[in-house]
Parts: C-alpha cells; sequence; structure tokens
C-alpha cells in the first residue's frame, strides 16, 4: 500500500485510527450486553463510554513491552476509564475482537468498491451506447474474423463487470459476520446475547460456529471475488492496449496537453494507464492463494492467517479502489477512432465476409466442404496477392455458376453483422 496507488477513503479504512475505533466501539457495545444482563454494573458501562478513549503512540509503547497489541489497547483504553475498566473484555478472547473489526473494516472496504464499480458500469454503458452502431473488426486469436461494433465490445465488458459486482455483493453479506464466542468459541464465559447486541449495533450477522476464529473460507471467497475483479480489469485493459497499437489504432488513451511519452523518443504516445492496471491486476490476484491458504489452521486457533491479512485486507482494497477508478476514468476519457476502424476492416480486401459467401454458396446447393475449398482458395490469394476478395470471386466459375452477381455483392454488406446490435444492446442493459 503505497500512496501512488492509494486513495484517502480507502486508506482511511485501515489506518490505526479507524480500527482503534471499532476495537473501542466492540468492546463498549459488549459491556453494554453484559450490564444489561446483570453481569457487570450498568455504571461501569456507561463509564467506559464516557471516559473511553485510547491514544495510538500509548498503544504502540506499550505493545513494545507486552508484545500483545489488545492488551496493548486495553491497557490504554484503562490509563482512560479507570476502575471501571476490569469489567471491559470480559468472557472475551483477541479474536472476537480483531474477527469483528476485520469483518467490519471489510464491509467498509467493499461499500467503497461497489461505489467504484457503479461509476465504472456507468462510464461502459455510456460509451457502449454511443458506439453502438460503430463497426469495427472482430478479432480471433488477434486475426481479422467478422465484423461486431464497438459498442458491442463495450458491452461485453459492462456485462462482466455487472457479474462482478454481484460476486462483490454476495461477498460481502459472506464477509460481515460476528463473532463475540470467547475462548476457543464455546461462550463458556460470555453469554451469546452479547454477541447478538454487538453484532446488531456493527451491522453484522452473527457467526452460527466460531472455534476461536471466525471461518476463513468465508474471507478466501472475499479476496477470491476481488481477483476475478481484477482480471476483469486487466481484460479491459489489454483490449484497450491492444487497440492503441501503431497497427491498429482504433482506440486510444486520452493524451493530455503537456504529457510526455518517453524520455527518449517525443512521438511516443503510450497506453501507459492500461498497463499500469495490468500491473495492478496481478497485485490484486497475488492476494487469492495466501487467502486460500488460510482456511487451513490448528485446531481451534492459530494465527498463521494473522500477518497475512494484516498485509492482503489493505493492500488488496486499496489496490483495486485505485485501479477500478482509474479504469474509469480511462473509459470516460477514451479516444475512439471510427475511421480507422473502417480502414481495418477494408484491410484484407473484403476477407472478413468468407463465411457469407460460404454459407450463401451451401444454400445454393454446394456442399459444405465444396464450398468451403472454394472460398478459401480464394482467400488464401488474398493473403499472399494483396488481391480483392470479391474480385476473385466474381471471377471464380464455381462460384459465378451457384450465385448471381447482385446476390454475391450483398454478401459483403457489412450492415448485416451488425442487425441485431439493437437486441443484444437490450439484453445487456435491459
Amino acid at each position: 500500500m503505497i500512496p501512488r496507488y492509494s486513495r484517502p477513503e480507502m486508506v482511511k479504512i485501515w489506518e490505526p485510527e479507524n480500527k482503534f475505533k471499532i476495537w473501542f466501539e466492540i468492546e463498549a457495545h459488549a459491556c453494554d450486553a453484559q450490564a444489561e444482563l446483570g453481569i457487570i454494573p450498568k455504571e461501569a458501562a456507561k463509564t467506559v463510554w464516557e471516559k473511553g478513549n485510547f491514544d495510538i503512540e500509548r498503544i504502540d509503547e506499550i505493545e513494545r513491552e507486552v508484545k500483545h497489541d489488545v492488551i496493548a489497547f486495553l491497557t490504554s483504553l484503562a490509563e482512560y476509564v479507570g476502575p471501571e475498566a476490569r469489567f471491559v473484555h470480559q468472557g472475551m478472547t483477541s479474536s472476537d475482537v480483531l474477527d469483528t473489526t476485520l469483518a467490519v473494516q471489510l464491509t467498509q472496504a467493499s461499500d467503497i468498491l461497489l461505489e467504484d464499480m457503479d461509476k465504472l458500469l456507468a462510464a461502459l454503458k455510456t460509451r457502449a451506447i454511443e458506439h453502438k452502431d460503430s463497426i469495427c473488426l472482430g478479432r480471433s486469436h488477434g486475426i481479422h474474423a467478422e465484423p461486431t461494433t464497438f459498442g458491442l465490445k463495450l458491452a461485453n465488458h459492462y456485462a462482466a463487470f455487472d457479474r462482478c459486482k454481484q460476486r462483490l455483493l454476495a461477498a460481502r453479506e459472506e464477509i460481515a459476520t460476528c463473532a463475540i464466542s470467547g475462548a476457543v468459541g464455546t461462550f463458556a464465559n460470555i453469554d451469546p446475547r452479547v454477541e447478538e447486541h454487538v453484532a446488531a449495533k456493527m451491522g453484522l450477522k452473527i457467526e452460527p460456529i466460531s472455534t476461536q476464529v471466525i471461518p476463513r473460507d468465508r474471507h478466501a471467497m472475499f479476496f477470491a471475488v476481488l481477483g476475478v475483479i481484477g482480471s476483469a480489469v486487466e481484460n479491459l485493459a489489454t483490449e484497450i492496449r491492444h487497440l492503441q497499437r501503431t497497427e491498429v489504432r482504433e482506440a486510444e488513451e486520452y493524451f493530455s496537453p503537456g504529457q510526455k511519452g518517453s524520455s527518449a523518443m517525443p512521438h511516443k504516445r503510450n497506453p501507459v494507464l492500461t498497463e499500469n492496471l495490468t500491473g495492478l491486476a496481478r497485485i490484486v490476484r497475488a492476494a487469492v492463494v495466501p487467502a486460500l491458504e488460510n482456511v487451513t489452521l490448528w485446531h481451534e486457533r492459530d494465527i498463521s492467517h494473522s500477518s497475512v491479512e494484516r498485509m492482503i485486507g489493505p493492500d488488496t482494497t486499496v489496490t483495486l479502489d485505485f485501479a477500478l477508478a482509474r479504469l474509469t476514468g480511462v473509459i470516460e476519457k477514451l479516444l475512439i477512432y471510427p475511421e480507422q476502424m473502417q480502414a481495418n476492416l477494408d484491410q484484407l480486401g473484403g476477407l472478413v465476409h468468407s463465411q457469407r459467401v460460404l454459407l450463401a454458396l451451401t444454400q445454393a446447393g454446394l456442399s459444405r466442404e465444396d464450398a468451403y475449398s472454394v472460398v478459401q482458395r480464394n482467400a488464401m490469394k488474398v493473403w499472399t496477392e494483396k488481391a480483392d476478395f470479391l474480385d476473385l470471386l466474381l471471377l471464380d466459375e464455381d462460384v459465378k455458376g451457384r450465385i448471381d452477381e447482385a446476390e454475391l455483392r450483398a454478401s459483403f454488406d457489412l450492415s448485416y453483422h451488425t442487425k441485431n446490435a439493437d437486441f443484444i444492446m437490450k439484453r445487456v442493459f435491459g
């Protein structure tokens, strides 16, 4: 988590101030519940709220001695609360605080990421509709295939991010659980009603069964979803990078006045933002395997997962937040060149219409194998001799004997390939 790829709102979630604030709220709400149950004096619970505070530097100082972060926090808190602090953390264990706090932080992070995705989806929808009829090449294996539209390209990515949003909503729901169950999760020293109260106050659900920790398959699922979103980011970024190549140049990142592309070559306009996004996606995905490995813990608890989560929690959410915001900006300002799309469509002398000719010949009675052979032998001449595909077909006796010139020319109509664009767009956007 470095400032270059961080945005303040997401960073704030992982700062000590927010973490200790959540710790305090968990402890104070637990005191309220215990007071209502008659386990601790009501005045003690009231005092915790009125006097409770913490000092981050003091917590760090205490932790250097005791080597335990929760104890350091409780000691600092007691210095503010006074004698009633003996009622704080009654029957609780450190994981009750740590795991519930992580759940709160991940739900807070999820809410920001969901806002990010809404903005990206809005940008993709706007540009997709704008270029619904901008005919361009579809490519398979990087080679010219058949025509599509740039709007359909973007609609495809919109659908992918919409699926990602639904996954993130489900992951947020799954991660948002509270555990206040005490050592080894048996509630031996704390009433389950305390957990119910804290969960309600913190906006979480109750974890049905926790050992001494919330089961880490929940976290594995959460980070796996972030990894999938990262891959969706990279997929769109890679498409833009390919389209910006000099030989293609159908779309291009916005190049601002005064921007420099190269320290050596003043002419350069490089796809630096989408290249950056490709790298950031790798960082997001890098959290997935450690999160999966965290599922396996010794018996009722160990802390092998702890160091991992202290890093992947902030790093992954901060990085993905930045990446989604950057990608939204790329899409909003993306330079799109329909004229170059048409030039590229014309580049291979009409070969993009080969399937239509094939189908016309089969409809005229030629076997598929023979029709394929006729179309391919003419197509290969276009590759090797730079001839015009339609001209070659008009001279081919096997073609002339099956379909007339008007029907053949009709097979080269670009609009044929976009006739269902509205239908597809309606399925995507409603």
